[in-house]
């Protein structure tokens, strides 16, 4: 049952992707035109699979968004659908820090390797390409999202140990962080089928956006502080 629903996700996945494809051609090819395409990427292809795989948001925020605004979205990472999750927590548009090997995905890897900042973790120079680049979205109203562990880890591993890049991007851009707690995701769709083969379904997928961080006036003796502010906020919240 947890393979058919496995397979399910990448034929959503796919359909969505090949049935959009005229419509992300057109908005990919100018990026002041991001914008419409994270509107149609929020509101069509991410409910698509979202809904078709009988998995409904439940998203509580502590506070607003404001409009203009930029922010640094964070969250644990443990399932392919905490992308398209991302995607509804947030109106305002943002772009994802991720890694360069998502480029090699058929399709995909052409879209996500225009509207992302991809960053090869093992290069300084593509580290430091990725400030420039990320300045630049910025400049045009946009906000920022990394999953702060980085890699997926497996079941055994409640929350990883933070990478530094959220907090690195929120004070040297004065950001706010917007911590997330992503409650279902592995529980509905994990990463690891393998280790279980009873998991995963339909159901609904929790969100806590808990109160914004602000770190203005912040710098880089404060990014541990930050750091463990976040961390301890999830795993503390991922208990329920």
């Amino acid at each position: 049952m947890c393979g058919l629903y496995n397979v399910w996700f990448y034929i959503l996945a796919g359909s969505g992707l090949l049935i959009l494809l005229p419509v992300f051609f057109v908005l990919t090819y100018k990026e002041t035109w991001y914008p419409q395409f994270f509107w149609v990427a929020r509101n069509i292809w991410a409910n698509i699979i979202l809904f078709g795989m009988g998995l409904i948001p439940k998203i509580e925020y502590k506070e607003p968004f404001i409009k203009g605004n930029s922010y640094m979205l964070a969250a644990n990472h443990k399932s392919m659908i905490d992308v398209m999750l991302m995607l509804r927590v947030s109106k305002i548009p943002f772009v994802f820090v991720g890694k360069k090997e998502l480029v090699k995905l058929p399709i995909f890897g052409y879209f996500y390797k225009r509207v992302a900042i991809m960053v090869d973790r093992d290069s300084r120079e593509s580290r430091k390409n990725v400030y420039k680049l990320a300045q630049r979205r910025l400049d045009q109203g946009l906000g920022i999202c990394i999953f702060p562990e980085g890699a997926v880890f497996g079941p055994e591993v409640k929350l990883a140990p933070f990478k530094n890049g959220v907090f690195r991007f929120s004070t040297d851009f004065q950001m706010p962080i917007v911590p997330m707690s992503f409650l279902d995701c592995e529980k509905r769709y994990p990463y690891h089928f393998s280790y279980n083969h009873f998991v995963g379904g339909p159901g609904f997928l929790r969100v806590r956006v808990h109160n914004h961080i602000s770190t203005k006036g912040l710098g880089e003796n404060d990014r541990e502080s930050l750091k463990k502010q976040v961390y301890d906020l999830l795993w503390n919240d991922l208990d329920d």
